[in-house]
């Protein structure tokens, strides 16, 4: 679906999505081609954000130099989405500890 401009119209047109898509993970080898001609594919396609995981800075830079500036409103609705973040933790880190011990304890 990343690089499908069908599949991306059938969001946007047919369900009315009209947030901002992310491709999937583009270092996960699921496509071919170098990194240059997955970013273009992607972005050709209809996505609006590439999401790249493993970390590598040099294919990090690769694909920055390989995209154009966001639009006016994909800008708009990705400072939309990053306004709603909730800031702050509320997650208690101890328990998440204790019960990780206790479903590992559990495993073996």
């Amino acid at each position: 679906a990343t690089q499908s401009k069908v599949i991306i119209e059938i969001i946007r047109k047919q369900i009315g999505f009209r947030g901002l898509l992310m491709t999937d993970d583009l270092s996960m080898k699921a496509l071919n081609g170098t990194l240059e001609e997955k970013v273009v594919k992607s972005l050709n396609a209809g996505c609006d954000l590439i999401l790249h995981c493993n970390g590598e800075m040099p294919e990090m830079i690769e694909i920055a130099n390989t995209c154009s500036s966001i639009s006016a409103d994909k800008e708009n609705l990705l400072e939309d989405v990053l306004s709603k973040r909730k800031t702050g933790s509320s997650i208690d880190i101890q328990m998440l500890i204790n019960e990780y011990h206790t479903i590992i304890k559990n495993v073996n």
